[in-house]
């Protein structure tokens, strides 16, 4: 792998280190994806998406849901183009889909804090749906307690406090695209 790492890194010189491979992430989404097909047997539910950062998840974890279901989208804001949340979630685009009575699977790339899904959780359960579980990519290990105790129902993998992006994860809208998940390089955030 280091010498994967190195030819990544020369094409993308932002990034410190690889934390997750293309071929490791296409793992975890494969296994994350079979687990919620034999949990949602006889059921059709609905996946929303967390706009932007769990658009590259979501698309490759439905291929691998083998069961009927139905998706939709929210953007919703805590972060802005800062490294850290504000604590104030912000949603910038609803649902479309009643969920009324409907098994919803929360999709996101990161917990980090919990804030943003725990505002969504506490939202969605207003609607009155039969179950809200979530599907977190990524789960930060923080050194200091989550502002909300969030446990999802689906784990990708753990990652350590640090900041990193690829995979549909930013920083100030960029780094999205890179098809693996690294650390970006302190001087990129803190100039």
């Amino acid at each position: 792998m280091a010498s994967e790492t190195s030819e990544i890194t020369s094409l993308h010189p932002d990034i410190e280190e690889v934390v997750f491979t293309e071929d490791q992430i296409k793992e975890i989404v494969a296994k994350m994806g079979r687990q919620i097909t034999a949990d949602y047997q006889g059921k059709c539910p609905l996946v929303v998406c967390v706009l932007k950062g769990a658009s590259m998840f979501m698309s490759d974890l439905i291929r691998h849901i083998k069961l009927p279901m139905e998706i939709d989208f929210m953007v919703v804001s805590s972060y802005g183009n800062q490294t850290t949340s504000s604590g104030t979630v912000q949603i910038l685009k609803d649902l479309e889909s009643d969920i009324s009575g409907r098994d919803i699977i929360i999709v996101e790339d990161i917990l980090d804090t919990g804030i943003t899904l725990s505002y969504l959780i506490d939202n969605f359960q207003t609607r009155k749906p039969a179950s809200v579980q979530v599907a977190a990519f990524l789960v930060k290990d923080v050194t200091a307690p989550r502002t909300a105790a969030i446990e999802p129902a689906y784990e990708g993998a753990h990652v350590d406090d640090r900041f990193i992006v690829g995979y549909g994860l930013d920083y100030a809208e960029r780094f999205r695209n890179l098809p693996y998940i690294g650390v970006l390089k302190p001087e990129v955030y803190t100039a």
